[in-house]
């Protein structure tokens, strides 16, 4: 099985939705809400800034994919998308990575409450991998939504 690299991480395929010729989309480990995935350029790149004009297309193009997707398929009705762009704004892995989260009514009590969540997760990350979802489960999510790609 081969690997891609986020960040300091060695991703199995399995767990990847869609490739592209520059990005790739995956499911979280431990995800903030049910369909959270991350999409990443294939060039591990540590900021945004440094991305190349043709990179950042692709990135944006694969994440309104992935957006679309998980939106219809965890019957959201709305998406907080998010990059956190260096360690002062919540990057703790150094590789640009958008988080695609779909959103619901309610799903949070405050709606800006996802970016709390979103800061917990990311600083949680390293220290608990007893909260990571298994391999065998990402792969699971990921298998499905790529089969809904292709619809």
């Amino acid at each position: 099985m081969s690997t891609l690299r986020f960040g300091q991480h060695l991703i199995k395929t399995s767990v990847v939705i869609l490739q592209t010729e520059l990005s790739f989309a995956l499911v979280n480990r431990k995800p903030v809400v049910p369909g959270h995935v991350l999409v990443c350029p294939l060039r591990q790149v540590e900021r945004f800034r440094d991305l190349q004009p043709e990179e950042v297309s692709d990135l944006f193009r694969t994440t309104q994919t992935i957006a679309s997707l998980v939106e219809k398929h965890f019957d959201a009705t709305s998406l907080t998308i998010a990059i956190q762009d260096g360690p002062e704004a919540g990057q703790t892995v150094k590789h640009v990575h958008v988080h695609v989260l779909p959103r619901k009514a309610g799903d949070f009590e405050r709606n800006d409450s996802i970016y709390d969540e979103l800061q917990k997760h990311d600083g949680d990350d390293e220290d608990a991998p007893s909260k990571w979802r298994s391999e065998e489960e990402m792969a699971a999510e990921a298998s499905v939504l790529r089969e809904q790609l292709l619809f």
